[in-house]
């Protein structure tokens, strides 16, 4: 565990508009931070009480977080300005889905120290998928993607090059090193014409990684990281709040991308915890092909309204890896199964895993997310062909382009 010492976290009013917190644990402790990917000890308790959300009544769920009303999808917002200077409040505390663990979730995880695989099963690391190959052709009309590892992927989308999440380091702060290579050499990268960023933790904000792009290169961020991506040199930067959008030229048509909500958190040092927002993407192809990029996240409510806001989503690529011990995990990190159910929440036509096979940020052995997806997957009767479980470095083409 890193960043074992934590601010204590003041409590928010939340915009209007937007889904309130759930109150924070009450272990009679400070809450704190855990090292890059780490996140909240549990899930809140439930409520008996209403909420308005947008003039509309909502009644709380089993699960502490308001159940959706069931009225049409609001339109989507009009794109805003590239490179548009924006004003944030200091933190996004208020969007938390969950709280952030205490000191005695952090003691009781440094006692029974199950954040890595067991080492008899770390012996499966030498069967971890990994195929790298050439990546397809792309023209203007082609949607595919090549996944580099973690939740790092190579996305051709209306003659556009897009990274997600990129990291080609062997190492990240707090975590041992990688124990599958790189997918996709980076002297093989077609020339890249936009990143977008989930979050800020050390697994998908790589600033090694972003030293080697041309400080020209459009990064879409996550409210309030903006600031970090100009000290360093970066000219074509956008951060953006939930639920906002931009469009990018490209050679088919402009491309949209959409900045949606996830069960997330976001810290970096020990005094910027939630300092700046987390989320996914959404992007859309000019022939309204979509693919969700969903970043890192828990299972929550968040996957259903962005399925009905954006319908037709022909792909997600959902985290199914992260998840051991489940008691503290559970609110941001997706386990295989809440990964299908989170897609089938989605209404996407096909799953994408990811966020596993890369890095050991947890305890469950290496394997077990490969195997428990195809289990739950399986489980659904959909067909076999929509699970795009890819060894790191592969590629696939979506149809319909």
């Amino acid at each position: 565990m890193t960043e074992q010492t934590e601010r204590s976290l003041a409590e928010q009013p939340p915009d209007t508009g937007r889904l309130p917190h759930t109150a924070p644990a009450d272990d009679g402790a400070p809450a704190g931070g855990a090292g890059p990917g780490d996140g909240p000890a549990t899930a809140q308790g439930t409520t008996a009480q209403g909420t308005t959300v947008q003039g509309t009544t909502v009644q709380a769920t089993t699960a502490g977080a308001p159940a959706l009303p069931h009225t049409a999808p609001p339109p989507l917002a009009e794109p805003r300005p590239l490179g548009e200077p924006r004003t944030w409040p200091r933190d996004f505390t208020h969007r938390l889905t969950a709280p952030l663990p205490g000191v005695r979730a952090l003691a009781r995880i440094a006692r029974e120290g199950k954040l890595r695989p067991s080492p008899e099963k770390l012996a499966e690391i030498q069967q971890l998928p990994f195929a790298p190959g050439p990546m397809p052709a792309a023209g203007t009309t082609t949607l595919a993607l090549t996944w580099a590892g973690h939740a790092s992927w190579v996305i051709r989308i209306g003659g556009l090059t897009v990274l997600t999440d990129p990291v080609w380091s062997r190492k990240i702060l707090g975590t041992p090193a990688r124990v599958t290579p790189v997918g996709v050499r980076w002297e093989d990268l077609p020339p890249v014409d936009a990143v977008v960023i989930s979050h800020n933790h050390y697994d998908h904000l790589d600033a090694p990684t972003l030293k080697r792009l041309p400080r020209h290169t459009p990064l879409l961020l996550p409210a309030g990281l903006a600031p970090w991506a100009r000290r360093r040199g970066f000219t074509q930067v956008t951060d953006l709040d939930w639920w906002e959008a931009v469009e990018l030229p490209a050679p088919g048509g402009p491309v949209r991308f959409d900045f949606v909500p996830a069960h997330h958190w976001s810290k970096r040092t020990l005094t910027d915890t939630c300092r700046s927002l987390w989320g996914g993407w959404l992007l859309t192809a000019p022939d309204g092909r979509r693919v969700h990029f969903a970043g890192d996240t828990g299972y929550g409510h968040w996957f259903e309204e962005i399925g009905r806001r954006y319908p037709g989503i022909d792909l997600a690529l959902l985290p199914i890896g992260a998840y051991d011990p489940r008691w503290m995990l559970r609110p941001v990190h997706t386990d295989p199964e809440e990964a299908v159910k989170a897609c089938q929440d989605l209404d996407a036509r096909a799953l994408a895993p990811m966020h596993w096979s890369t890095f050991l940020l947890s305890g469950e052995p290496p394997l077990e997310p490969l195997h428990r997806v195809r289990t739950a997957w399986a489980a659904t009767g959909r067909p076999r062909e929509d699970l795009w479980d890819l060894p790191v470095g592969a590629s696939r083409v979506l149809d319909g382009g």
